[in-house]
């Protein structure tokens, strides 16, 4: 797969929780990232494959957690983090619909 699903979860609202009526999802191909914000992904999930956990900012109440899949040689791979995290462009494609 060229490009990665992300979902937006939590916040105030419970984004993407089981009670939730709104999905925030997003689609991005991995040419439409610069190469600094591939650099960033590939680290992500890099560091989840090695057992890594990245946590959120110690104050960081009702944040934003996104969850990002992707395919690479056949195998599947998703991973959860928090905002902070995250490169800008790949919240930006996130959008909001209600469910």
């Amino acid at each position: 797969m060229d490009e990665l699903k992300i979902e937006r979860l939590g916040g105030l609202a419970g984004i993407g929780g089981p009670s939730s009526r709104i999905a925030s999802r997003g689609r991005i191909g991995l040419s439409e990232l610069s190469p600094r914000d591939r650099s960033v992904v590939e680290n992500l999930f890099h560091a989840h494959a090695k057992g890594a956990k990245i946590a959120a900012p110690p104050l960081l109440r009702d944040g934003f957690r996104y969850r990002i899949a992707r395919i690479v040689d056949g195998q599947a791979a998703t991973i959860e983090v928090p905002e902070s995290a995250v490169p800008q462009t790949l919240i930006d494609c996130v959008k909001d619909e209600l469910i």
